[in-house]
């Protein structure tokens, strides 16, 4: 697993917990990705061919991050997203760790470490946020049934 190392947060995060509680909290690996700044290994998360139609919220404090209709295949071994469910679910840092320059994905409501953003993915962003499946929790739609609708 990789190690980012990320500045600091430009807005302070909603949820405080000790560090104590996020273990609880979360498994191994989340609390490693989330509170750490690790990277899950490429590959092996669930949702990287995942394509049901539901919302990716943060597995810390299940803030709404994106949406199925933004995922997309990027061959990257990590799930894949155009764009933010909503612009202001997260917090893009400047991330100069392991020599290299890149842009941290940080949940905004509690601070947790997401993945990376490149700039090489489709039209109209050409964005690529890069995201660990062991920060996300699938939150699927409603069936129309279920809904009312029919």
């Amino acid at each position: 697993m990789r190690r980012t190392r990320a500045t600091q947060a430009t807005t302070p995060p909603e949820i405080h917990k000790p560090d104590e509680q996020w273990r609880q909290d979360l498994t191994r690996q989340q609390y490693d990705v989330l509170r750490r700044g690790h990277t899950e290994p490429a590959f092996t998360g669930k949702y990287v061919h995942a394509k049901d139609n539901g919302s990716y919220c943060c597995a810390g404090c299940g803030n709404e991050l994106f949406r199925w209709d933004a995922k997309f295949e990027s061959g990257t071994g990590w799930p894949s997203f155009s764009q933010p469910a909503v612009a202001a679910a997260v917090e893009l840092r400047p991330d100069k760790g392991w020599f290299l320059r890149r842009t941290e994905v940080v949940c905004r409501r509690c601070g947790g470490h997401l993945g990376h953003v490149f700039r090489d993915g489709p039209a109209p962003t050409r964005r690529r946020y890069c995201i660990n499946s062991c920060a996300l929790a699938f939150q699927p739609l409603p069936s129309s049934r279920d809904r009312g609708d029919g």
